[in-house]
């Protein structure tokens, strides 16, 4: 009976887990959406949904080192618990991006400087990597955790590619100061987005150790 409690309170955890990493995709989903379309009503609800993340990752903490504390857990449940924390944590950190994604919309000036597609595909990596990471975790699939890691290059290319492109349109029209605003915002989105494929590729990192005890390096 208290071993049958147990397993459930662990269930409960990864449970949580799953919950909070659909809440982050959905944030960062909207936090691009808001940006793109300069939608500003967006934008707002975006930055709302923080406060529920942020419940959540306290609810994973607590509920972790509630089961730690009492239950003294070993190998591979300290495994699972201790990975559920991180993962909180990465989770917690890729929507405080997002946010901000969704805080810069309100920054533009009437339209973006150039077409965001290469910005949009970076955007949609993200998202698919966080979706695909969630997943390794709820099922311990170690190969579907390593294939997600490796989109994090398809991101950083596409980063260093616009990001070359605004320092040199910004070093061309260095008297217009509304350009180079917008272009210091879309300067931190993609940054922003960086890091998002960086966090995933934490969580992917998280899933190996969990599953086999090996701590590698995706990134």
């Amino acid at each position: 009976m208290v071993r049958e409690r147990y397993e459930n309170e662990l269930l409960k955890l990864k449970k949580k887990i799953v919950e909070m990493g659909d809440m982050s995709n959905e944030i960062i989903e909207n936090g691009m959406r808001s940006f793109i379309d300069l939608d500003y009503e967006l934008a707002k609800s975006t930055v709302a949904m923080d406060d529920l993340i942020d419940n959540k990752e306290m609810e994973v903490e607590a509920s972790a080192l509630r089961l730690i504390a009492l239950q003294q857990p070993m190998a591979g449940d300290l495994r699972l618990i201790t990975s559920c924390l991180k993962i909180s944590l990465d989770l917690e950190r890729m929507s405080d991006l997002a946010v901000n994604i969704a805080i810069l919309s309100e920054r533009i000036d009437e339209e973006h400087i150039k077409p965001l597609i290469d910005t949009e595909k970076m955007g949609n990596i993200a998202y698919s990597m966080l979706k695909d990471s969630i997943i390794a975790f709820e099922t311990s699939d170690i190969e579907l955790a390593k294939q997600t890691a490796k989109k994090d290059e398809e991101i950083d290319k596409l980063f260093y590619s616009v990001w070359m492109e605004l320092i040199e349109m910004m070093s061309s029209v260095c008297k217009d100061n509304s350009l180079i605003t917008n272009a210091s915002n879309l300067l931190f989105v993609i940054r922003y987005l960086e890091r998002i494929g960086d966090h995933a590729c934490n969580i992917c990192e998280s899933v190996v150790y969990m599953v086999t005890g090996e701590r590698v390096e995706l990134n």
